[in-house]
């Protein structure tokens, strides 16, 4: 197995580490494979209680999956994205159904991969540097790894702020909103580790939850979100501009100044990402909101391996990641300069299906 990625056992305790600390631990093809490997192992384990996985380092859990790697291979036209993808999400379906207790440790930088590595999970226990975020629109792209069926659930408002607006949620929000399911403090992680690896789990969530519970508090809860969070709620993705747009049309006064802040806020947000991107993720969560978890999963390979035919995603990691001068070219100025050929091309069927890990 690969050294990006590290397996330990202490009693009836599986654990991951991600090992890529200089990287943010993004992921690899090499790190899913060894992860499926080692977790389908474990699946059938009768000593192995439970699954945590963590991150190296105190940067982040996870911040996503190669992005350069992608944008080679899509300039390239090799198959290093497609094998990459269909790994990661074969992954993350097995992450979804897995049989024993999984726990993420989802402290620091949580992101892209490191999102589809936590949220599909029995557990997520945020820490106080959780900084979560599904920053794809930004890149070209749209929200992958199960983004597209976990971000409806969220309610529509919620899951279109985010998938669209790649808005960042520090540990407050994310416990608030139910990302993370529980807060432990970053200093009792490694208790909480050590305490779980002593406890005689039996691949059932009772002993967890036994352990857990000396470790678990209550963080200070955020404000709530603004009432403007409603401009997300709409039927399409113009209503949701045209939303946000009025409010920079009211008067301010001290009642509704807050809100009017928020949405150019958005807006702004929202005006900076690729418009097909945004166009294709508003879709993308729309259907996602109606489909069980495989049927979504097969939806996002489609798009995936049809963005690697999109300009904005090949310009998008460029003017992110490559050249960093944070300057995009979109292919379409606006939203309404779209070709909704374009967004019906990225719904086109893979040549194969998903398989997934039976």
């Amino acid at each position: 197995m690969t050294d990006q990625v590290q397996f330990e056992v202490f009693g009836n305790l599986g654990k991951i580490t991600l090992n890529r600390p200089k990287a943010l631990n993004a992921l690899t093809t090499e790190m899913c494979k060894a992860m499926i490997k080692a977790m389908q192992a474990w699946e059938n384990d009768d000593r192995i209680g439970a699954v945590l996985v963590e991150g190296a380092g105190d940067r982040a859990f996870c911040a996503g999956g190669d992005i350069v790697m992608l944008q080679e291979s899509a300039k390239s036209g090799d198959g290093r994205a497609e094998e990459f993808w269909r790994t990661e999400y074969a992954l993350n379906e097995l992450i979804h159904r897995y049989k024993k207790p999984y726990i993420a440790m989802i402290d620091g930088i949580v992101m892209g991969g490191g999102v589809g590595l936590s949220v599909h999970g029995r557990l997520q226990v945020a820490g106080d540097n959780t900084l979560f975020a599904m920053p794809e629109t930004g890149i070209g792209y749209f929200p992958d790894v199960g983004g597209t069926y976990f971000l409806p659930r969220l309610g529509r408002d919620i899951g279109n702020w985010l998938g669209l607006t790649g808005a960042r949620l520090k540990t407050k929000q994310a416990c608030a909103l139910g990302i993370a399911n529980v807060y432990i403090p970053s200093d009792q992680h490694q208790a909480f580790i050590t305490a779980l690896g002593k406890a005689d789990l039996d691949g059932l969530d009772g002993p967890v939850m036994d352990v857990i519970k000396h470790y678990v508090k209550q963080p200070d809860m955020p404000d709530n979100l603004p009432a403007a969070i409603s401009a997300f709620d709409k039927h399409t993705l113009p209503e949701i501009y045209t939303a946000l747009r009025a409010y920079g049309n009211m008067k301010v006064n001290k009642d509704n100044e807050a809100n009017i802040n928020w949405a150019a806020k958005q807006l702004a947000f929202l005006e900076s990402k690729s418009p097909l991107a945004v166009y294709i993720t508003y879709e993308a969560l729309r259907r996602g909101g109606g489909f069980d978890f495989r049927e979504t999963m097969r939806q996002e390979l489609d798009l995936s391996l049809n963005f690697l035919h999109i300009p904005d995603f090949i310009e998008g990691v460029r003017a992110a990641v490559i050249d960093k001068d944070r300057n995009p070219k979109w292919a379409a100025a606006s939203i309404e300069d779209v070709n909704f050929d374009d967004i019906r091309a990225a719904f086109s069927q893979a040549p194969k299906e998903l398989k997934f890990l039976d």
